[in-house]
C-alpha cells in the first residue's frame, strides 16, 4: 500500500473519530444539559449568613450561625485580596470563559506523574458552579456538568460577580465561609484592613483550610503563603521585593474570634432563645439576622463579676469543704504533666481560676504546683478555711464546714486563684472553692425599662438556667414597700403612727381545728408607736401585717396587679411577708414604677431586629416604622401607662432613701448619692434580697440555692444579696452624674414631731421635716406627749406602753 493511500486511510479514521467524538460530546451535552441547574438563580445569591446579636454600643456580643459568612460587596474587597486568589487559584481567570483547558492539561499530567490526584484544574468558575450549584462527588460526568456551569455563568455573570460569590462562598477553616470571616477569625480584622502578607495567608488556605490552618500548623501555613507570594510576582500583581518584604512580616494570629462575649452568656441565651420561638431555627441561623439589644456590655460585665464574687464571699463564710480530690504520690507528676500540656497555649493570668496539687508547707505558707510552675498561698490569707493541717498523703481530709481545723494531705487538689504572676515566673496564689448557692442581678432603666444587665447564675456553663427570669423564689420584706404604696393611696402618711405590738390570728379549719398564727419581726422584738416610715425602714413585719390587713386583701392584690406583678398571690395576710413567689424580673419591674415616677413600661432586652436587607421587623421605636406596620413587622413592648401617682412614687422612694440612710439598706450608703433599696430575707433565710435604684438605674441582687435551704445564720438580704448590688452599681454608676430624685410640685413638706406624727416649731427639739401628699399632712401641732396617739386598728391604751 503506498504512502499516499495510507495517509488518506489515517487521514478519514482521525475524522471518524473527531466526529464520533464531537458527537458524543453533543449527545452527552444534550443528556447532561437538560437537568443542570439555572445559572441565573446565582443572581440572586443569598447564601446563609450569620446572625449577629449587638449591645446598645453596637459591639457584638453573640453570634449565632451554622456556616459563619459575612457578604462583602465586591467593592469593599481590597485589589491584593483579589489578586492574591486569582493568582493562586486561576491565573488565567480574567481571560477564560471559565474553562481553562491549558490548566486541565498541566494537572492531568501532574496527577499521571503522582499516581493520584495532587492538583486540580478547575478555574474559579468551576469552584463555584461545584459548591454552589453541584454536589462535591469526584466523578467525571461531574466534572463534565461543572465545565458547562462554568461556561453557562461567564456568559450570565461579570468576571466580578463571580469574584463576589467565590469570595464569599469559599470555605476558609475553623467555621469561617467568605474572606470577611476568615480575616476575623485569624486577623481580627475587617477584610479591608488586611496587609498583603494576611492576604496571602488567606489565599493560600483553599487547598486544604485544616491542614494550613494557621492556629494549627503555622509553618504550614507560611508556606502557603510563600507559593501565593511568589506566584503573585511572577503575575506580576508585585514586585519580587514585595513578595519578600510580605514574606518577612511578622504575623499576629489572633485568638478564634469568641462569638459569646464573656460575662453576657445569660442575657445572649435569652435573646438566642426569642429569636428561635418567634423566627425558627432556619431564620435563626441561616437568615443573617441584625439584633440590637438594651445591654450595656459594661454593666453587664459587672454585673456578672459582682454575681461571682458575692456567692463565693458567701460560701468563704459557710466554711471550707475540703479538697477537690487527693492524688497518689504516684499520680502528681502525671497530673501535672497533663495540666502542663493544656496550658502551653496560654501563660496563665492574674484573677484566673486554676486546679493545683499541694507539695509543701511551713508555717507561713502553703506550697503547691501549678503544672510546671510552683506557687504559694500565703496561710494569713487562706483564713477563712480555719487552721490548715498539711498532712501525710496517706491520712484523709478534712474541710471545716463545721468550724475547726482543714486537713489537707499533701497531693491535694484544690482550687486556686492567681494573684500575682512573680517575675521568676512563680504565682502568688489565694485559696477558692466553687460556691454551692447560686444568684441573680437584674438592672434595668426605669425610664425606659431598657434591660442593661442580666446575670442569671454563677455559671451559664455548669448551669443555663436563668434565675432572673425563670425561677420564683419568694421576695420576703423586698415586697412591703408594693404594700406600703397601697397604703399611702388610702390615706396612710409618712408621719402615721402604728403600734408594733404582739398580735395573734386564729383561724378554725373546714375539720374544727382551731389554729394560731403570732407573727414576730425578724429581732424577735416589739418596739410600741413607731412611725409609718419608721416601720418600712426598720422592716417591721407586724406593723406591715396591720397596715395589709387595714387596706384590705383585695385592694392590695389589685394594687400589686397594677404595679405588673403577674405571679399567683395567696389571699391571706401572709402576703406581708413576702409569701408569693416571683422571678427578679418581675419585682424589679414593679420597683421600677416607684423610680419612674409612677409609669410602668415593660421590660425590654430587645430593641430592634432587622432582616438581611435591612429591613426592621421588631422595634421599640415606632418611628422604625414610618409607613405603619406591614407583613411580618411587630412594635416591641407596650407603651408607658401611668399607674400610679407622681406623689405616691415619690413617696415611696423617700420612704426607701430612708431604709438606706436609717434601716436595714445601710450598707448602700457607700455609693455616696441619692439611693432608695430595700432588703428582703425570708423565713429560715433561705432567700435574701436587695432592690435598690438611683434616678437612672433599678437592680436587683437575689441569693440563695437552687434546692431551697437555709444560706446560714445572719446570712439576711443586708449581708448576703447587697453586697453584689452594691459592688454592681459602683461600676453601672461610675459615669452617672449623681441626682437626686424628682420632687413632684404638689409634695408638701412640713416640720413634725416623729414623737407624735404632728406638727411642730422649726426650733423644736424633735424634728424631721416630712413629705405628704396634697391635703394629707396634719393640722394640730404637738404640745407634749399627750398628743401621742397611734393611729391602729387594734384598740390599745397607750397608757399601757408609756
Amino acid at each position: 500500500m503506498s504512502i499516499g493511500r495510507l495517509l488518506k486511510y489515517l487521514s478519514l479514521l482521525l475524522l471518524f473519530m473527531v466526529v464520533s467524538a464531537a458527537g458524543l460530546l453533543a449527545a452527552a451535552y444534550v443528556y447532561v444539559a437538560g437537568d443542570l441547574p439555572r445559572v441565573d438563580t446565582l443572581s440572586d445569591y443569598r447564601p446563609p449568613i450569620i446572625t449577629r446579636v449587638y449591645s446598645d454600643d453596637g459591639a457584638v456580643i453573640a453570634e449565632y450561625s451554622r456556616e459563619r459568612r459575612i457578604l462583602v460587596p465586591v467593592e469593599r474587597l481590597p485589589q491584593q485580596l483579589v489578586n492574591a486568589f486569582v493568582a493562586a487559584e486561576d491565573s488565567q481567570f480574567f481571560r477564560h470563559q471559565g474553562i481553562d483547558f491549558i490548566s486541565i492539561v498541566r494537572a492531568a499530567i501532574r496527577n499521571l506523574q503522582a499516581g493520584g490526584i495532587v492538583q486540580g484544574g478547575s478555574t474559579i468558575t468551576q469552584q463555584v458552579a461545584k459548591s454552589m450549584l453541584l454536589t462535591p462527588e469526584r466523578k467525571f460526568s461531574r466534572k463534565f456538568k461543572e465545565a458547562i456551569l462554568a461556561w453557562r455563568m461567564e456568559q450570565r455573570l461579570s468576571k466580578e460577580g463571580i469574584l463576589y460569590l467565590y469570595l464569599n462562598q469559599i470555605y476558609l477553616g475553623h467555621a469561617a465561609y467568605g474572606v470577611q470571616a476568615a480575616a476575623e477569625n485569624y486577623f481580627n480584622k475587617d477584610v479591608q484592613e488586611l496587609t498583603l502578607a494576611e492576604c496571602a495567608m488567606l489565599a493560600g488556605l483553599p487547598q486544604a483550610p485544616s491542614r494550613f490552618s494557621p492556629y494549627r500548623n503555622f509553618s504550614g501555613a507560611k508556606e502557603r503563603q510563600r507559593y501565593v507570594l511568589n506566584r503573585m510576582a511572577d503575575e506580576g500583581f508585585i514586585s519580587a521585593d514585595e513578595a519578600r518584604a510580605a514574606f518577612a512580616e511578622e504575623l499576629t494570629i489572633h485568638p478564634r474570634v469568641n462569638r459569646h462575649i464573656a460575662g453576657a452568656a445569660y442575657f445572649t441565651e435569652q435573646v438566642r432563645r426569642y429569636l428561635e420561638q418567634n423566627y425558627g431555627e432556619d431564620l435563626l441561623y441561616n437568615g443573617g439576622l441584625e439584633v440590637h439589644t438594651s445591654m450595656n456590655l459594661g454593666m453587664q460585665q459587672a454585673a456578672q463579676a459582682a454575681v461571682r464574687d458575692n456567692l463565693r464571699d458567701h460560701d468563704k463564710r459557710r466554711g471550707y469543704r475540703g479538697p477537690l480530690r487527693v492524688l497518689a504520690p504516684a499520680e502528681v507528676d502525671d497530673f501535672l504533666l497533663r495540666q502542663q500540656e493544656s496550658l502551653d497555649s496560654a501563660a496563665p493570668e492574674a484573677d484566673t481560676l486554676h486546679e493545683a496539687v499541694l507539695t509543701g508547707s511551713d508555717e507561713r505558707r502553703l506550697r503547691l504546683r501549678l503544672g510546671a510552675r510552683s506557687g504559694t498561698i500565703e496561710r494569713s490569707e487562706a483564713r477563712w478555711a480555719g487552721t490548715i493541717e498539711v498532712v501525710a498523703a496517706d491520712r484523709p481530709a478534712a474541710g471545716n464546714a463545721n468550724g475547726g481545723r482543714t486537713r489537707l494531705p499533701l497531693g491535694s487538689v484544690v482550687q486556686v486563684r492567681i494573684t500575682k504572676v512573680n517575675a521568676d515566673g512563680s504565682l502568688s496564689l489565694a485559696l477558692e472553692q466553687e460556691p454551692l448557692a447560686q444568684g441573680a442581678l437584674i438592672a434595668l432603666d426605669p425610664r425606659n425599662g431598657l434591660v442593661r444587665a442580666m446575670v442569671g447564675g454563677y455559671d451559664f456553663g455548669t448551669s443555663q438556667f436563668n434565675r432572673t427570669i425563670q425561677a420564683r423564689r419568694l421576695p420576703g420584706s423586698a415586697i412591703k414597700p408594693l404594700i406600703y404604696a397601697a397604703a399611702l393611696d388610702r390615706g396612710y402618711t409618712p408621719a402615721t403612727l402604728i403600734l408594733d405590738n404582739p398580735v395573734i390570728y386564729r383561724e378554725v379549719s373546714a375539720s374544727g381545728e382551731e389554729t394560731e398564727w403570732r407573727p414576730k419581726n425578724y429581732d424577735d422584738k416589739f418596739i410600741g408607736q413607731t412611725s409609718f416610715r419608721e416601720a418600712l425602714a426598720l422592716s417591721r413585719n407586724v406593723v406591715t401585717i396591720k397596715i395589709l390587713e387595714d387596706i384590705g386583701l383585695g385592694y392590695a392584690l389589685n394594687y400589686a396587679r397594677k404595679l405588673g406583678i403577674e405571679a399567683p398571690l395567696p389571699r391571706d395576710l401572709t402576703l406581708a411577708l413576702g409569701s408569693a413567689a416571683m422571678t427578679p424580673m418581675e419585682l424589679t419591674s414593679a420597683y421600677s414604677v416607684f423610680a419612674s415616677g409612677g409609669v410602668r413600661t415593660s421590660p425590654s432586652y430587645i430593641v430592634r431586629i432587622k432582616d438581611r436587607d435591612g429591613r426592621v421587623l421588631e422595634s421599640i421605636d415606632p418611628g422604625d416604622f414610618p409607613m405603619g406596620l406591614g407583613a411580618g413587622q411587630r412594635l416591641l413592648g407596650q407603651s408607658p401607662e401611668r399607674v400610679i401617682s407622681p406623689t405616691t412614687a415619690y413617696l415611696v422612694t423617700n420612704l426607701l432613701e430612708s431604709a438606706v440612710q436609717d434601716g436595714t439598706g445601710q450598707r448602700a450608703k457607700v455609693l455616696n448619692r441619692p439611693v432608695a433599696g430595700k432588703t428582703g430575707t425570708t423565713n429560715e433565710l433561705k432567700d435574701a434580697w436587695f432592690i435598690g435604684y438611683v434616678p437612672q438605674l433599678v437592680a436587683a441582687s437575689w441569693v440563695g440555692y437552687d434546692q431551697e435551704r437555709s444560706l446560714g445564720r445572719y446570712e439576711t438580704g443586708a449581708r448576703a444579696a447587697a453586697p453584689a448590688w452594691i459592688s454592681f452599681m459602683q461600676e453601672a454608676v461610675r459615669d452617672l452624674p449623681p441626682a437626686h430624685f424628682p420632687v413632684p410640685d404638689s409634695i408638701e413638706f412640713r416640720p413634725i414631731d416623729p414623737r407624735t406624727g404632728l406638727l411642730t416649731t422649726e426650733d423644736a427639739e424633735h424634728l424631721r421635716f416630712e413629705a405628704f401628699a396634697p391635703g394629707s399632712a396634719p393640722t394640730r401641732y404637738s404640745m407634749d406627749e399627750k398628743d401621742l396617739k397611734a393611729q391602729d386598728f387594734f384598740r390599745l391604751d397607750l397608757e399601757d406602753l408609756y
